[in-house]
């Protein structure tokens, strides 16, 4: 199974961009990192349409799509590794997550999803959203291999 994150907005070097590295590279998974950014300025509303247009052409066709939205749902790391695991058990070749922009996924994001979720309730840095992402990720490899790193 490949992994793929589309996030809108361009990573800079710091300690957000070295968490994301650390765990991206502990991860057994092939895994891309596609950034997509819009450039113009446009009503919240346009901005959030054509950045939801590049992140879904970002990933492959028939991929599973998880997009991280504050709406979405909060699960037990133990239930995202299951998952996880189940997709790759039904012969999922390709598991993308979609981070948006400030203003949020547009409804075409909303709509292709195969899961919304968040990291509760809160608000988070976009940069860190991602290094919290790989690290579940991370988690969630071992959890499915038994591996003693999730200990709860």
């Amino acid at each position: 199974m490949r992994l793929w994150l589309a996030a809108v907005g361009r990573s800079r070097g710091g300690p957000t961009r070295d968490l994301f590295d650390e765990y991206v590279g502990r991860l057994s998974w092939p895994f891309t990192l596609k950034e997509v950014e819009v450039k113009k300025r446009l009503s919240s509303d346009e901005l959030k349409r054509q950045e939801a247009e590049l992140l879904l052409a970002a990933v492959p066709a028939g991929a599973i799509v998880v997009a991280l939205d504050e709406r979405g749902k909060a699960l037990p790391s133990e239930t995202f590794a299951a998952k996880i695991g189940d997709w790759r058990d039904r012969g999922a070749g390709d598991l993308a997550f979609l981070i948006g922009g400030a203003d949020g996924h547009g409804d075409a994001v909303r709509a292709r999803a195969d899961l919304l979720l968040a990291f509760g309730p809160m608000t988070w840095p976009h940069m860190l959203v991602r290094g919290m992402l790989a690290e579940q990720l991370y988690r969630a490899q071992q959890i499915l291999a038994g591996h003693p790193y999730h200990r709860s």
